[in-house]
């Protein structure tokens, strides 16, 4: 059951990379949600838009620039090393390539069991606990002496969510869990997935840039445009009542099944190219590729209001 206090709130958030010749790679700028317990908030938008250094932001793995993450009411970035080894109990992750993110030195077991060595947790019955949760995400007691080489994609992505669980957190990002999984994989891990976060009362930040998976996981969805909030509503106000056109253009490249609708759907297609996020200009980042753009749109950039309950949008039209 959700409550309305945040477990995690992003105030302001920026991650400025700097490059030769003063250059700067603006990844996020000024970014604003907060995300409820028990809640799944969706995080959705092209490759290279920053939802990934959102993520990787919220859970200090990087440094951010300026702004602040708050987990419940604790400022990460102002906790010393030892103060955030024992935070990270309670905030894990699950990445998107699990050929990658997996030891492949070490067997299932000694990955699940490590972590709760490291935490110190289960008063040493590490094996139990392992082959528990092993079980639980779909897997063989077997498995526990096998090498990540011996798996498929599917069962790898099972083991990552299983070891994301291995020290009980509140907290879990997932970053694109399903995009490196075939097509008939990613729905049996997106259940599993939904069936966990409601089984161990997670609250989660689920990243994707495809909407309709998105659409099925998450309470509320927040659209990240170069660096940039432009749209965040429950999901299905987002569905049915957009607003912004960067919103729009994406749910109309979400094919649909029936292939006759697909075929009568009115076309949507962007314009121009997209803003660089190198040195951006003041104004709307969406400008360039926007056919409802206004002259202030070039010249300052919109803030995100809100227009109706919990649904805010960051585009001047909504001053109309």
């Amino acid at each position: 059951m959700r409550e309305d206090k945040y477990l995690v709130e992003v105030k302001d958030l920026c991650k400025y990379f700097p490059l030769s010749r003063g250059r700067v790679l603006k990844a996020v700028d000024g970014v604003n949600f907060g995300i409820r317990k028990g809640e799944v908030m969706g995080l959705v938008g092209e490759s290279g838009c920053g939802k990934t250094t959102v993520g990787r932001l919220i859970l200090n793995l990087l440094r951010l620039t300026s702004g602040d993450v708050v987990f419940d009411s604790v400022k990460l970035h102002q906790l010393r090393k030892d103060e955030m080894r024992r935070m990270r109990r309670r905030m894990q992750i699950v990445f998107q390539d699990p050929y990658a993110s997996l030891n492949p030195r070490m067997t299932v077991g000694n990955i699940l069991t490590f972590p709760m060595k490291v935490q110190e947790l289960y008063g040493g019955e590490w094996k139990e606990r392992a082959i528990y949760l092993l079980e639980r995400v779909g897997m063989r007691t077997s498995d526990m002496n096998r090498y990540p080489h011996e798996f498929s994609g599917g069962q790898l992505q099972r083991i990552g969510i299983a070891r994301a669980l291995a020290v009980d957190p509140e907290f879990i990002v997932a970053d694109e869990p399903v995009s490196a999984l075939d097509v008939s994989i990613q729905s049996q891990v997106l259940n599993l997935f939904k069936e966990l976060q409601e089984e161990f009362h997670l609250t989660c930040l689920f990243i994707a840039h495809d909407l309709s998976v998105v659409e099925f996981i998450s309470d509320r969805i927040a659209v990240l445009y170069l660096g940039k909030i432009v749209e965040l509503a429950p999901s299905q106000v987002l569905f049915r009542s957009h607003r912004h056109p960067y919103t729009k253009s994406l749910l109309s490249a979400i094919p649909l099944p029936d292939p006759m609708v697909e075929q009568n759907k009115p076309p949507f297609s962007l314009i121009g190219e997209t803003t660089s996020p190198i040195n951006p200009p003041l104004g709307c980042r969406f400008y360039t590729r926007c056919s409802s753009k206004k002259d202030i749109c070039e010249e300052k950039h919109p803030q995100l209001v809100e227009i109706a309950k919990d649904h805010y949008v960051a585009c001047f039209q909504m001053d109309g």
